[in-house]
């Protein structure tokens, strides 16, 4: 797969470092949020007439200030503003709404276009001053006169106080009337109209927190049946729980799991196990983790093993234990599938990400940089040598860069468009017409 290159930077303070990206469901939109709180959401322009073989690009369409750092005074904490997560809904009408959460609030956002203002008021002046009553002798009918484009951000709800734990996971249920969010230990669920209460469906605190041995990584809603959702462990483990069952979802409906080799268990095992990201495809038929070496594929309905394993950077295997030492292996990479589900995209150092085809089973590594992103270009495939003698255009595995690192990405729902966030720049590629 070759991918022509829009790019679009950001300032390089640390505030500005990307920590979510995410589409809408018409692909049209697509935000992000940051370190420091904002949300900026680009904007698909339509394709121009006289280059119509170059899909349209995506400009600034919005920005604004999603969260604020605030400090928790019973526990002395403070509360940093960066945007763990951004979930868009589904458009009902004119206006675009989405979701975006900090480790302790969710905020419902409403991003809505204005060309006309209304003139011709009774009590008001053109300037906004009150006129004086005495002076009105004649009754105006108000009218709507154009004005330039203006695009307003406003918070419709705020939902809070409700994770004891940092907020890792939020996921819009396919009623589109609730969502769940998640935190280490407990997942709830709410109904987007009320901001008051929310009803706890998974709390794994132990009764002796020196019991615990995991922890709750991620969670989604199933894309068609609101009473399913999963949630990945530490551990390494999926649950899928029914809300039918019960209304307390403590017992799982399947387990999913890939036994050990025995045989290639190390002192990081367990923390290379711990998943970091799960996905359902857009069928529903099967689900995707990403753990710190690989990308798994399940069908929902086999448990014992994953249907798919693809290995996203095995040559670390042998750098654990530098990668533990700088904490690169406690990173938590994100995956996502292409609106067909046909093929898969997940990050990883150096500022490669890798794309793997279910159907081909080819893999391919890109690289999102500077040096590469000059509008159009075509990008080359990145080899990583592994030792002995290294090739003309393979980078050795001693000098990748551990700084630069791909967590965030996602792809386009319909068409074949991607968007990567590296550090503080926001790479968007398409795949090249002929």
């Amino acid at each position: 797969m070759l991918y022509a290159l829009i790019h679009s930077g950001l300032c390089a303070l640390s505030a500005d470092i990307i920590s979510t990206v995410e589409f809408n469901y018409s692909g049209e939109l697509l935000a992000t949020g940051d370190k420091g709180g904002r949300v900026v959401i680009f904007q698909h322009e339509q394709e121009s007439k006289n280059r119509p073989h170059l899909r349209g690009e995506y400009n600034v369409y919005s920005t604004f200030q999603s969260h604020e750092p605030e400090f928790d005074y019973l526990k002395s904490l403070e509360i940093e503003e960066k945007i763990n997560k951004i979930r868009w809904l589904p458009q009902q009408n004119a206006a675009h709404f989405l979701l975006s959460t900090n480790d302790k609030t969710i905020k419902l956002w409403k991003i809505s276009e204005r060309d006309k203002r209304a003139e011709g008021y009774n009590l008001k002046d053109e300037d906004g001053r009150l006129r004086d009553p005495f002076r009105i002798t004649s009754l105006r009918v108000p009218v709507l006169m154009p004005m330039d484009l203006m695009v307003e951000a406003s918070p419709r709800r705020i939902f809070a106080n409700a994770h004891t734990y940092h907020i890792n996971s939020i996921s819009v249920n396919s009623d589109h009337e609730t969502y769940l969010s998640a935190d280490d230990l407990r997942i709830n669920l709410w109904h987007l109209e009320i901001t008051d209460r929310s009803f706890n469906i998974v709390d794994i605190k132990p009764a002796n927190m020196e019991e615990l041995t995991e922890v709750i990584t991620a969670a989604e809603c199933h894309p068609h049946q609101c009473n399913v959702f999963v949630y990945s462990s530490s551990k390494g483990t999926i649950r899928l729980c029914d809300m039918r069952a019960a209304a307390l979802c403590d017992r799982h409906s399947k387990f999913f799991e890939e036994p050990e080799d025995p045989s290639s268990r190390s002192f990081f095992s367990e923390i290379i196990s711990s998943i970091s990201d799960v996905k359902f495809s857009h069928s529903g038929r099967y689900m995707m983790t990403r753990d710190y070496l690989s990308v798994k594929v399940w069908d929902l309905n086999m448990e014992n093993r994953p249907v798919e394993t693809y290995q996203v950077h095995e040559y670390l295997r042998s750098k654990l234990c530098s990668l533990y030492e700088n904490d690169c292996i406690f990173d938590k990479f994100e995956c996502c599938w292409n609106g067909s589900d046909s093929a898969i995209m997940t990050g990883s150092y150096n500022n490669f990400f890798r794309m793997f085809d279910r159907n081909t089973r080819r893999d391919i590594t890109l690289e999102a940089s500077r040096e590469s992103s000059k509008p159009r270009a075509t990008l080359k495939p990145r080899k990583v040598s592994t030792g002995g003698k290294r090739k003309k255009d393979e980078i050795s595995v001693d000098s990748l860069d551990f700084n630069k690192k791909i967590l965030h990405t996602a792809w386009h729902p319909k068409d074949n468009v991607i968007a990567v966030a590296a550090t503080n720049n926001l790479y968007i590629f398409q795949d090249k017409i002929n």
